[in-house]
């Protein structure tokens, strides 16, 4: 082996020595009673209880909520006189039928995909939106009545 070939191992090893000389210490030393007391460790919440299973009317109950938001914003843009009860009339479907948050979610959702969708349709009352807003009442009153039918209500 020549010498250089014997050279390098000693160089690598004093340059590693180098390094961690001349690293910070990750404790430094605390002299006593100056320690501070250990922070409290965040009180986890406990996990929320688990979503019950969907109940069988919920893809009807779905649709209806996504109806009453369309409803609530073409009847509103249509400046009809019972314009103000369609979001009471979600407000009060989420207070009866929301009994988890995610459930509630899920409610307020399907509404407000009912209003956003007629929302960035019309700007203007015409006789399409009356047309649109008159079959909602149409299905609406049928999902309803169906639906107190079947489950009761």
């Amino acid at each position: 082996m020549t010498s250089r070939a014997r050279l390098l191992p000693t160089l690598v090893l004093a340059g590693l020595a180098a390094c961690l000389a001349s690293a910070p210490d990750p404790a430094p030393a605390q002299s006593r009673g100056t320690q501070k007391p250990a922070a409290k460790a965040p009180e986890k919440e406990p996990p929320p209880p688990p979503e019950p299973p969907p109940a069988p009317y919920d893809r009807e109950l779905m649709r209806l909520s996504e109806i009453i938001g369309s409803l609530a914003f073409l009847r509103g843009l249509c400046a009809e006189p019972d314009a103000a009860e369609w979001p009471a009339r979600m407000k009060a479907l989420i207070e009866a039928e929301g009994v988890t948050p995610t459930r509630r979610d899920r409610l307020a959702g399907a509404y407000n995909r009912g209003y956003r969708g007629y929302a960035l349709t019309y700007r203007v009352c015409t006789s399409a939106a009356h047309e649109a807003a008159g079959r909602f009442v149409a299905e609406g009153e049928r999902l309803s009545h169906g639906l107190a039918a079947r489950f009761g209500g």
